[in-house]
């Protein structure tokens, strides 16, 4: 069965994190590369700018940004990129890496729950 974990990217990476998969258009500010353990970085998987800069993280637009935000992974070079993400998740564990200071309303949640059929 396959395992997906969330965790920032200023979070100390773990032997059991399986691949580190950085989910983001940018890389996070102050985190050296070497350290990150980074495995593959999916630019593509991230939000566009214009919804990133919509939601500004806000909790009460939330859901409307999980729905323009799947819609965006339905198309283009994000589908693309979410059919990688989901090859490596029926492979094994798989860590989506973020560097948003909000756990619970982020990108990577998204990816979270379409990984596992949400």
């Amino acid at each position: 069965m396959s395992d997906v974990r969330l965790k920032r990217a200023y979070d100390d990476p773990a032997a059991n994190d399986g691949q580190r998969i950085l989910v983001d258009g940018m890389w996070p500010r102050g985190v050296a590369k070497a350290d990150a353990k980074i495995d593959v970085w999916l630019k593509a998987l991230a939000p566009s700018s214009d919804l990133r800069k919509w939601f500004g993280h806000d909790p009460d637009k939330w859901d409307t940004f999980q729905h323009r935000y799947r819609a965006e992974l339905g198309s283009g070079e994000q589908a693309e990129a979410f059919e990688q993400l989901r090859n490596m998740y029926d492979h094994g564990r798989v860590t989506l890496v973020f560097a948003a200071k909000d756990r619970k309303f982020n990108n990577a949640v998204v990816l979270k729950q379409s990984l596992q059929g949400n």
